[in-house]
């Protein structure tokens, strides 16, 4: 970044070389002007009403216009001896807490460079001061042949200077406010309340220049011979003359936008898909495959049940037919001896 003015800060008796660094910039598209029947450049030129010609920058100077309307000549050399000591130095004249300063009387912004190795160990000491103390340092500087005021605080690792409207340059906000007599309801309160809960903050970072970018669609559509983009066409809002219902819409337009962004933020969103953890065989199965582990296991307890129910039964009723066969074996032994009994008994009846 190109500094724009080079001197020292003045902090009592201890002197921090510095430079002076825009801290913003403007990104606004910029238009030139044009003949608009043959496209030509219109061009400001510096004449001089007397003679009537066109003068170069050198030939240009400064002056005072009196009352009168007659000029007063003013040089470089006539301003480089004014008597300020805020010629070349920001000289700090006072640490203040930082909200007694009023955002109105601020202006441009800059970042305090340190000027050289010799300016880095006093520039750290204002810094940590200024942090320490939790105050803003308020300091006289000139600037563009006029003496400002300007206030210094800490922003990140650096030091940065807001400039400050003098007093008397900020108006009173006379006639401003409503001069009528009016009664805001607590039930008004709650309403607006309630809107700003659901509005809700916002990431400065998000925002954006939607009127630059549009401008800046406009112009690549022209320069490639494209038609340009139509503005679409939003429904305008009915007239809401009662207060309360105005707030119960922009509440309820409100609710209904966040729920709207929540909704798309959840269908952008990517799922992935956590690692899987290692499990112990002892622990239990997820509920996933619980219903089918549960039941296998449920067949193959009964299955178990039953076959052990088949041996106990199966042990019960083998010695029943042992038992029984034994029996039969005997029978049929003693079957087997009555029958020759019964022979020699018929042949002893033949022979009487």
């Amino acid at each position: 970044m190109r500094s724009i003015w080079n001197g020292a800060i003045s902090f009592g008796l201890v002197s921090i070389p510095i430079k002076l660094v825009n801290a913003t910039e403007s990104h606004s598209v910029s238009f030139r002007q044009i003949h608009t029947e043959d496209g030509g450049r219109i061009r400001y030129r510096k004449v001089c009403e007397l003679e009537d010609r066109e003068v170069t920058q050198a030939e240009i100077g400064k002056a005072y216009e009196d009352a009168d309307g007659s000029m007063i000549p003013i040089t470089d050399e006539d301003l480089s001896q004014l008597p300020i000591p805020t010629a070349r130095t920001i000289e700090i004249v006072a640490f203040v807490p930082e909200d007694r300063i009023d955002p109105l009387q601020m202006g441009s912004a800059y970042y305090l460079a340190a000027s050289g190795a010799p300016a880095a160990k006093p520039y750290t000491l204002l810094r940590e001061a200024l942090k320490r103390s939790n105050r803003v340092a308020i300091a006289k500087f000139a600037l563009r042949g006029r003496e400002r005021l300007g206030m210094l605080r800490v922003v990140g690792d650096a030091i940065a200077m807001h400039g400050l409207l003098w007093p008397d340059e900020v108006r009173a906000p006379e006639g401003v406010a409503p001069e009528a007599g009016v009664t805001v309801r607590d039930q008004e309160l709650d309403l607006a309340d309630a809107l700003m809960d659901t509005l809700g903050e916002i990431d400065l970072d998000d925002l954006h220049d939607e009127y630059r970018e549009a401008v800046e669609e406009v112009v690549a559509a022209k320069a490639s011979g494209e038609r340009p983009p139509e503005a679409r066409e939003e429904a305008a809002p009915g007239k809401v003359l009662d207060l309360m219902a105005a707030l119960e819409s922009s509440v309820r337009a409100a609710r209904e936008s966040r729920d709207g962004e929540e909704a798309g933020a959840a269908e952008e969103a990517q799922v992935r898909s956590l690692p899987q953890r290692k499990t112990s065989s002892r622990r239990t199965p997820k509920e996933t495959g619980g219903k089918k582990s549960t039941s296998t296991a449920a067949k193959k307890t009964a299955a178990k049940k039953t076959a052990a129910k088949k041996t106990a039964a199966g042990r019960t009723t083998e010695p029943k037919k042992s038992a029984s066969s034994a029996a039969r074996k005997p029978a049929a032994k003693k079957s087997a001896t009555e029958k020759p009994a019964a022979k020699k008994a018929a042949s002893r009846k033949r022979s009487a």
